[in-house]
């Protein structure tokens, strides 16, 4: 006489597009189960993504990575000083937050240029101003340096990604038209929330937001100098007393309420954090408030940890922190590498299953291709480490699925708490 299991979980994971059914689950022999299963319909991404990429570029982002390495001190009106908004460094020996993102950049807009429907905005707008308000000038239309492309085709798509790396490349660490000014987050959100593009309810939409300092800039700012244990100044020597009267003070608020906003729009917000000012202070709560309110979920396994200060819920497969922290070109490249392969489905006849998704056996596993049940055989479909991968004719029949054309697959799997 057989045994039934103790309480089991179950998962319904679905690629390429689901119908909204219930069905019960159907156990693997040898094992009998007669079993109430919780189902999970996940719509696959019929359309390729639109993600803006909204760069910080203030004046920080040309402060040296390592600000204590000695490389980094260089000559300033008769002293030593540490190189960057005073004195640019030389990026040979002193390499920068701006030089590390650059050499960071292309292999993940390469690797998901052909995937995904790119586009960037760099915030502050800076150009062709001096002033105090200038340097703090939200995203305006001038900065939207390249729009989302016309073209749908994989080659298309990843020429527009290259040519938005030449424009990033193109920004020097010093001189004429480098990183300036302040961090204007809630101002420049919102416009790039104002794009129509980006409201496209047949894709998926994204803003990763890449920055390295913590948001200010906001004219309206409900607080100011005045109130000194309200306004938590971001400006060196006491700068939210003068000229930055409103817009020294910290924009938690409207920064969070516009990544909100974004969320309302169905368009979800990644955060990136670069450098030493998201790392300590107020930096953390205010990123993972942002993030938070950006709907986008770190997942995390053995193989994929979450990285450096933070740790991988075993329960629920996430991240703790729900923001991307990194130090400097080789922590910004695995973020980034993270992103591209949650955002995209390079191998299309895969359907990933991470860490709770997981069968506890592979004997726990059915997969319905149009709804029939289809054994694992090694011309149909395997379990590997990255989930469900599809061959033979299934996998012809997934390439050849449109959106009018789908293929429908389903795939249950159990774990046993």
């Amino acid at each position: 006489m057989r045994s039934k299991l103790p309480l089991l979980s179950a998962l319904s994971v679905g690629a390429i597009v689901l119908a909204c059914q219930t069905y019960d689950f159907e156990p693997v022999e040898p094992l009998a189960i007669a079993q109430t299963t919780v189902e999970q319909v996940i719509k696959a991404r019929q359309s390729k993504p639109n993600i803006m990429l909204l760069v910080d570029t203030s004046a920080s982002m040309t402060d040296p990575v390592n600000p204590s390495d000695p490389a980094c001190l260089v000559e300033y009106d008769g002293a030593q000083v540490v190189c960057g908004r005073l004195a640019p460094c030389n990026v040979d020996v002193c390499p920068t937050r701006w030089t590390e993102l650059q050499a960071a950049v292309p292999r993940f807009l390469s690797d998901s240029g052909k995937y995904v429907r790119f586009a960037l905005t760099t915030y502050p707008e800076t150009r062709g101003g001096t002033t105090a308000v200038d340097s703090c000038r939200e995203s305006t239309a001038s900065a939207l340096l390249k729009g989302l492309p016309d073209q749908e085709d994989d080659d298309s798509l990843l020429a527009h990604a290259n040519e938005i790396n030449d424009l990033l490349q193109g920004i020097p660490n010093a001189g004429e038209g480098r990183p300036l000014g302040g961090t204007p987050t809630s101002g420049s959100l919102n416009f790039v929330g104002s794009l129509a593009g980006l409201q496209d309810a047949e894709r998926e939409n994204f803003v990763i937001l890449l920055t390295d300092g913590l948001p200010n800039c906001n004219d309206g700012n409900v607080v100011d100098g005045a109130n000194p244990a309200l306004c938590k100044c971001t400006i060196e020597n006491n700068g939210c007393q003068t000229a930055y009267f409103r817009r020294g003070c910290l924009d938690t608020d409207a920064s969070v309420a516009a990544v909100r906003a974004l969320a309302d729009k169905q368009i979800r917000t990644i955060v990136i954090g670069f450098g030493a000012e998201t790392a300590v202070g107020d930096g953390p709560a205010v990123l993972e408030a942002m993030a938070r309110a950006g709907g986008f979920k770190r997942t995390c396994n053995a193989e994929r940890p979450c990285g450096e200060g933070d740790t991988c819920n075993p329960t629920t497969g996430l991240c703790n922190r729900s923001f991307f922290q990194a130090g400097n070109q080789a922590e910004l490249a695995s973020a980034l590498e993270d992103i591209s392969l949650a955002i995209k489905i390079p191998e299309p006849c895969l359907i990933r299953l991470d860490g709770p998704q997981r069968p506890t056996d592979p004997k726990l596993l059915v997969v319905y291709v149009e709804g029939e049940r289809t054994p694992s055989s090694d011309s149909t479909w395997t379990l590997n480490d990255d989930g469900v991968l599809f061959t033979g004719q299934i996998c012809e029949r997934i390439l050849a699925s449109t959106p009018e054309s789908p293929v429908k697959i389903e795939v249950r799997a159990i774990r046993q708490r």
